[in-house]
């Protein structure tokens, strides 16, 4: 049987979801975290590697060679060289849509949140200053009515076409950019568009990133997309970090050009003290805890198990090395 190691453990269970159904196919060794530093000597000889986001590059695979199987804990694979992998003869799984509702939930959260500025509102009640208004009511900031605005949503994976199937239910009008627009051409209709970027940039009130980290995607959200784009915008970023210059991105909040901005991911996790985001005014910051709901991660360890007792059988689930 196969050794087999759980690299980034405390990340994924706090003690609320079981491994058992990992366990119950293969013996394993769980860390609570992997850090670059010490991932040779928690992986050791082990053929079988559970890890998030810890580097599976050239280097890496040719210093592990009993390495035989990853199972990616995520969707997204950005950290693995899979055409390595390929040539080491290692087969990558990953555990595609599990968090598709969590993930849906907290971005049409975020956006809400900037709309609304509800957190900035309960505080001011906590504070007490609802307690000495002479008024019923009062506000901080105007409040934006989302029914009737224009949401920009790239990518069009499952999380993006939940987020399209929600904003229709709020009443938006909705542009779609993804890579491959004319397998969805059917599916355009009034009140959905699927658009260029250019066209996505400079139509849409609220713009939310779904999309893979690419080179091509690599910094999508920058000083001249951010020009293009209409005074007083709303950026959502639940995807990837490195999808958005955050520098760029924290002197447009000054400026006021995006009026407001919310994000789940940053470039480099866990977010580092210098980051140009944690100083900018008008965003709403997330621990990359979209997709940590006891229902998805539940549902992810059960799909890693899977995916392996699949290997183990000779068979293919989920596998991204063919």
């Amino acid at each position: 049987m196969y050794k087999a190691v759980y690299l980034e453990a405390d990340a994924v269970n706090t003690g609320d979801i079981s491994f058992a159904p990992i366990e119950s196919v293969i013996e394993t060794k769980f860390y609570g975290n992997t850090t670059e530093a010490d991932k040779y000597d928690h992986i050791g000889d082990a053929e079988v590697v559970f890890s998030n986001k810890i580097l599976f590059d050239k280097e890496t695979f040719d210093r592990l060679p009993k390495l035989k199987y990853i199972g990616v804990c995520a969707t997204g694979y950005n950290v693995i060289d899979t055409e390595e992998a390929k040539r080491h003869n290692v087969t990558v799984t990953n555990v595609p849509a599990y968090s598709t509702e969590s993930v849906a939930q907290l971005a049409w959260g975020l956006i809400i949140e900037c709309a609304s500025h509800i957190s900035e509102h309960a505080a001011s009640v906590k504070a007490g200053d609802w307690v000495r208004s002479e008024t019923f009511c009062y506000w901080l900031k105007p409040m934006t009515e989302l029914s009737g605005k224009t949401i920009g949503i790239v990518g069009y994976g499952n999380i993006g076409r939940r987020m399209v199937q929600i904003a229709r239910a709020l009443g938006m009008r909705v542009l779609v950019n993804t890579a491959h627009p004319d397998r969805y051409e059917n599916e355009a209709c009034e009140g959905l568009s699927f658009v260029s970027l250019r066209e996505l940039f400079k139509d849409s009130d609220v713009i939310s990133l779904h999309c893979p980290m690419t080179q091509e995607t690599a910094k999508l959200i920058r000083r001249d997309t951010i020009a293009a784009m209409k005074d007083g915008v709303i950026i959502v970023n639940v995807s990837r970090g490195g999808l958005v210059d955050e520098a760029d991105l924290a002197q447009a909040l000054k400026d006021g050009k995006v009026a407001a901005a919310a994000c789940d991911v940053v470039s480099a996790e866990p977010m580092k003290a210098d980051n140009p985001l944690l100083f900018a005014p008008n965003i709403c910051i997330t621990p990359h805890m979209a997709w940590a709901s006891v229902e998805a991660r539940t549902r992810l360890i059960e799909t890693v198990a899977d995916n392996l007792r699949a290997f183990l059988a000779g068979e293919k689930k989920n596998v991204l090395t063919d």
